[in-house]
């Protein structure tokens, strides 16, 4: 059987086990998600900082967060995280003795993204005015030292937050929120293709759909042998 059409039989057997109000609210979801913009955590090294930056990307409406396991590895923290990463897809990048950072980047690349390395220095571009006519990869760097200097280096852009107080920093899970809010208000607002394609829909639908019901592989395993 075609692919597409067991996701399809799938997604119509599964609707019958999800509550008419749980399906409103998920077609509400995947009315606002985007992968259009997305977020890479650079070597965070504090999980309960990587954390809430994946509770705030699911929470405002992204879909896909790119995670750099270098010299920090990432541990979810789940009273953080308050179950926000099961509705996420979330790529790792953690080879030993490799560039990660490149690897993403090559990745992000060959999806049509630039990227925006996050940086305090005052001659990158403000938040508010990063051109948004190509999809966007957001970097968020280390804590402590930022970004690296090969994310810096190859990076479409540097951008910041304008500051207003004495203090030049914000915590990272603060910064991204801002960054993301920023930019999703100005996406949503535009004729930019920000939308999921129906495709894609389709796939987290299905993919939701299972998250809900309880004993999900067992209903889908009975299902497929009804149907063999």
């Amino acid at each position: 059987m075609d692919p597409s059409e067991q996701n399809r039989l799938l997604t119509h057997y599964f609707r019958q086990f999800v509550s008419d109000h749980k399906k409103e609210f998920i077609e509400q979801v995947l009315d606002q998600r985007t992968r259009y913009l997305t977020v890479v955590l650079e070597d965070i090294y504090q999980s309960q900082n990587a954390s809430a930056v994946v509770r705030s990307c699911e929470c405002l409406g992204l879909q896909d967060i790119h995670i750099i396991e270098t010299s920090s590895s990432w541990s979810a923290n789940r009273q953080v995280l308050k179950g926000s990463d099961k509705w996420l897809d979330i790529i790792r990048y953690k080879k030993k003795n490799d560039n990660n950072t490149e690897d993403c980047f090559n990745h992000l690349r060959e999806r049509g993204y630039r990227i925006a390395v996050t940086d305090p220095s005052p001659d990158g571009i403000a938040i508010e005015a990063v051109p948004l006519e190509k999809p966007l990869a957001i970097v968020m760097g280390n804590e402590h030292r930022g970004s690296s200097a090969y994310a810096l280096d190859q990076a479409d852009m540097k951008v910041h937050i304008p500051m207003a107080g004495f203090t030049e920093s914000l915590n990272i899970s603060v910064s991204a929120a801002i960054c993301i809010n920023a930019l999703l208000s100005r996406l949503r607002k535009s004729e930019f293709p920000w939308p999921l394609k129906e495709e894609e829909k389709d796939l987290l639908r299905l993919q939701w759909y299972k998250k809900v019901v309880r004993r999900s592989e067992l209903v889908e395993r009975e299902f497929l042998r009804s149907i063999e």
